[in-house]
């Protein structure tokens, strides 16, 4: 993880900032979705990807009933056998 040099303030309803500059470098516009995860003591960043629900793929996935599938899981379970 290398550092980008700039301190923001945490306002009162716990918001930050983030510079121009790194929201045009990652391609971040208002409204796209972020995804903060957490390792050890660090906070991280990262512009959301929908991953599929069964194997955690990010490859192929399309949105199905408000969920995510890849495109792996969609043929086997299009492969199960069919209940009456």
């Amino acid at each position: 993880m290398k550092p980008a040099g700039v301190v923001r303030k945490v306002d009162q309803l716990g918001r930050i900032v983030l510079p121009k500059s790194l929201r045009k470098r990652y391609q971040m516009n208002e409204g796209d979705p972020v995804e903060i995860l957490v390792q050890g003591d660090h906070i991280i960043l990262e512009r959301y990807r929908p991953k599929c629900v069964f194997c955690g793929s990010m490859d192929g996935v399309s949105e199905f009933k408000e969920r995510y599938l890849c495109a792996q899981c969609m043929s086997e379970m299009q492969q199960l056998p069919k209940h009456a």
